[in-house]
């Protein structure tokens, strides 16, 4: 599979730069390199997804803006997590979650869940969009996902399909 050219620095420093500043979520592949990136940065590594979005939470009530960085089959997961918590409490948090099997390309146990993602993020009304390829679009992109956030607490996610950071 061929990497981007987006660097997990360059989306780091996106997100940084719209004043996200509390990191944990849980490790994938496919976004290494900015979870590398954010550990300067405080970054809080978890076991279970719906643990970083209870670190979030607490982070969120205390004025934070947080991030929580996992792949799509921990999204599922925590499904009930981000229903019964950030989402009827309003509280601010960027999903930064991972597209395993999109397009139906990868291990057999993550085509379900990579073909029924986009339909769960928009049956939860989490605003999405996908992560762009390149600094200038990671820039856009954490502006969009401020914005959202600004206008409306509660979860909002980026998602990176396979080969987006390098």
């Amino acid at each position: 599979m061929e990497k981007g050219s987006l660097s997990g620095v360059e989306l780091a420093d996106a997100l940084r730069a719209r004043g996200f500043d509390f990191f944990t979520g849980v490790p994938c592949s496919l976004v290494a390199s900015l979870i590398v990136a954010l550990e300067p940065h405080g970054y809080v590594a978890e076991t279970r997804e719906d643990a970083a979005l209870g670190l979030a939470a607490g982070a969120a009530l205390a004025g934070r803006r947080p991030v929580v960085v996992m792949q799509n089959s921990g999204f599922g997961v925590s499904l009930n997590a981000i229903g019964s918590l950030q989402d009827i409490y309003a509280l601010p948090c960027l999903l930064v979650i991972t597209w395993r099997g999109h397009e139906g390309k990868d291990a057999p146990e993550h085509l379900v869940m990579g073909e029924a993602m986009p339909a769960i993020l928009d049956a939860m009304k989490i605003p999405w969009r996908a992560l762009g390829a390149d600094a200038a679009a990671a820039e856009a992109d954490a502006q969009w996902a401020r914005a959202r956030l600004d206008e409306k607490a509660g979860p909002v996610a980026l998602v990176v399909k396979p080969g987006v950071l390098a």
